[in-house]
């Protein structure tokens, strides 16, 4: 499989593929029936719609998108709704989950549920973007954005792994990961770098396999040669980072906002760590947003076969 470089050849690769079942939590948002609308066309998924069913219907005909494509699961009650996607999911009769017109508190809620939910044990939940720069010759793979607000050590390391899940799942053999901080060199009064060390040491002992590991690197160098160079900087990432792990969600989060706000940027996340990929994206989010997240979750969901 050569590596995808844009958000449209998850598309592409996606053809070749079995159709995944998405399960929608309260499916009665006009962005979200959009996409899942195009997924089910496009022939990614087939979707079950839960929610109140007259709504979903009358949200769909005024987004021009035909509701008997779907199949419709009534339960008006928001709790309710929210539930019986997760079931359909954690019985097998779903293969992703997603958010729809319900708060993402309680989506999260029910993810982590200990009986009925999707997270295993020992894992953690955590997110991963793709993102398309039309100024970057490839996918950059970010985490995380949205759900660890402070990761430490051993949650970096997992996270870490998510990204290269995916990453894999794109055709990139052996992805490029750069561990963020502020700065090259490793300075005990900032955490961020002490851990990107260790990190990177670790994946030079072979504790962390199917990447090149380094860090910590400023985001300069681990996404410009020419900043590595005038830096005289030696890295195995080398100015070419397929995978950016940050040290926090401030950073994750500005960084993730002034590239789709100011640059143009493309993307498409799912929350990871879970038994099967989650989508969950923000109210804020385009109907081309969501759709690259139902196809970065399809792309992901062929791990379980």
């Amino acid at each position: 499989m050569e590596p995808i470089r844009k958000l449209d050849g998850i598309i592409a690769h996606l053809k070749n593929i079995r159709k995944r079942k998405i399960a929608v939590a309260v499916a009665e948002d006009k962005h979200t029936i959009g996409a899942v609308g195009k997924a089910v066309d496009m022939g990614i998924v087939h979707a079950i719609m839960t929610g109140h069913k007259d709504k979903i219907i009358e949200v769909a005909e005024k987004k021009g998108v035909d509701p008997s494509i779907f199949e419709i699961v009534h339960e008006p009650d928001e709790d309710k709704a929210i539930a019986r996607s997760v079931k359909f999911v954690h019985d097998g009769d779903a293969d992703i989950l997603m958010k729809g017109l319900c708060s993402s508190a309680k989506y999260i809620r029910a993810i982590l549920n200990k009986e009925t939910g999707l997270l295993p044990k020992k894992e953690v939940l955590s997110h991963v973007t793709v993102i398309e720069v039309p100024t970057y010759p490839k996918l950059l793979i970010v985490s995380d954005v949205a759900v660890l607000l402070e990761p430490d050590l051993d949650q970096k390391v997992k996270i870490l792994g998510y990204c290269i899940n995916v990453a894999h799942r794109l055709g990139i053999e052996e992805p490029r990961a750069a561990i963020l901080g502020a700065v090259e060199k490793v300075n005990p009064k900032m955490k961020s770098t002490v851990d990107a060390a260790i990190i990177s040491k670790m994946a030079e002992r072979g504790q962390i396999k199917g990447a090149v590991v380094d860090g910590p690197l400023a985001l300069d160098v681990a996404v410009s040669k020419e900043c590595v160079d005038i830096k005289h900087l030696k890295s195995g990432v080398d100015g070419a980072a397929d995978i950016l792990i940050f040290p926090n969600i401030e950073a994750g989060n500005i960084f993730y906002k002034s590239i789709t706000q100011l640059a143009k940027g493309k993307i498409g996340a799912i929350v990871t760590g879970a038994s099967a990929p989650c989508v969950l994206t923000s109210r804020a989010d385009s109907d081309d947003s969501k759709f690259y997240s139902i196809a970065l979750a399809a792309a992901v969901a062929e791990v379980a076969e």
